[in-house]
């Protein structure tokens, strides 16, 4: 069953109110997923980027521009009616963002920063450098340029909580109006974003958030569409769920799955001047069985009220054989109510996966 999540937001005066934590129905249940994520190679800057809503640079213009966004769930589901793409860029001190949206009607009603801004039109994005699912970052703009941001422990379905002190200091964003904004009489044509997002703002440790050549982070993108109306001049909601649509489709109603998100390769040429190729991570297909592990886990304590301490009582084996006649070595921990898997095998070299009861996932290097 789908349900909209909802969290409890503390005001600095001590006065609580419920909110929804993003602009998604979100389901409880993990589905084992079966697409490959989108991917992007982003270039560096050839030169300076004016966040003024404008991807006019010379950087911008000599690199590609994704695919038009899908529905949240995929294919299977009817083309967003608008288009929306996006482009990445990089240097030392910022991850550049650029996004056009397709728009016959723009409208914005919110203006103070950190409002819920998917309530109105928004594009969002989702950052998780190491890719380990936890501890990652959510952006909200809308036509109005003006920002939500928060930072998740990790996702609401491990129990995870948001964090709405927590800003994207240095953050630079421009939105340009390619129309008018707040006029129902007459149709406009879209809306630009351009971000600037310092690496500093993304730094959890000690340990610097500025990515190296060939390294991968797994971002996705957002847009939420309302349905509307025009009454007595204004633009109307209607009282129906919102579109989501989005870079990398999630397969459910959910942004927070962060497994599901695309993934973002840098590289060190210039733009224009570079032509790399992306590649998957060696460990790509093994993440996608430990997650169908991780799911077994799940069912089972559905059904049994604890977590299974050992393979006999998943009626598995401590080996899987995949596509490419391959085999990964899998082994179980746990005492009931949490667990551990590990993944071994050729493809992944010396390396070892791990993924344990809250869906942290992460890759223990030799």
């Amino acid at each position: 069953m789908l349900e909209r999540l909802c969290l409890l937001v503390t005001l600095a005066m001590g006065v609580g109110f419920a909110v929804p934590a993003d602009g998604q129905v979100a389901s409880r249940n993990f589905k084992n997923y079966t697409i490959v994520p989108e991917n992007y190679v982003c270039y560096k800057t050839a030169g300076n980027i004016k966040i003024d809503g404008d991807l006019n640079e010379s950087s911008w213009q000599n690199v590609p521009w994704t695919k038009d966004f899908v529905d949240i769930e995929g294919t299977t589901k009817p083309t967003p009616r608008y288009r929306t793409r996006i482009k990445m860029l990089w240097d030392k001190n910022y991850l550049y963002i650029g996004a056009w949206l397709q728009e016959p009607h723009i409208w914005a009603t919110l203006t103070q920063r950190d409002a819920v801004i998917y309530h109105d039109n928004d594009f969002e994005v989702f950052i998780d450098p190491n890719g380990d699912t936890h501890q990652y970052f959510e952006l909200e703009i809308n036509a109005f340029n003006t920002l939500m941001d928060l930072f998740m422990s990790k996702p609401y379905r491990n129990g995870g909580s948001f964090d709405m002190k927590w800003d994207t200091k240095g953050v630079k964003t421009a939105v340009k109006i390619n129309g008018t904004i707040n006029h129902p009489a007459d149709q406009d044509s879209s809306w630009t974003v351009e971000m600037a997002i310092p690496f500093s703002a993304l730094q959890l440790t000690d340990k610097s958030a500025v990515p190296a050549d060939n390294d991968i982070w797994r971002i996705n993108f957002s847009r939420v569409e309302w349905d509307t109306d025009i009454v007595d001049g204004k633009y109307v909601k209607l009282k129906k769920p919102e579109n989501n649509w989005v870079w990398s489709a999630q397969e459910m109603i959910d942004m927070h799955a962060p497994e599901r998100w695309g993934y973002l390769q840098f590289a060190a040429a210039s733009a224009g001047k570079g032509n790399k190729t992306f590649v998957y991570p060696a460990d790509t297909e093994a993440r996608k069985e430990a997650w169908r592990l991780y799911n077994l886990q799940r069912e089972y304590r559905a059904s049994h009220g604890k977590y299974a301490s050992s393979l006999t009582e998943l009626n598995i084996t401590d080996k899987i054989n995949v596509d490419n006649g391959g085999t990964y070595n899998i082994t179980l921990s746990g005492d009931g109510s949490s667990f551990e898997w590990t993944i071994k095998g050729k493809k992944i070299a010396a390396d070892i996966l791990h993924i344990n009861q809250d869906g942290k996932i992460w890759l223990q290097k030799k």
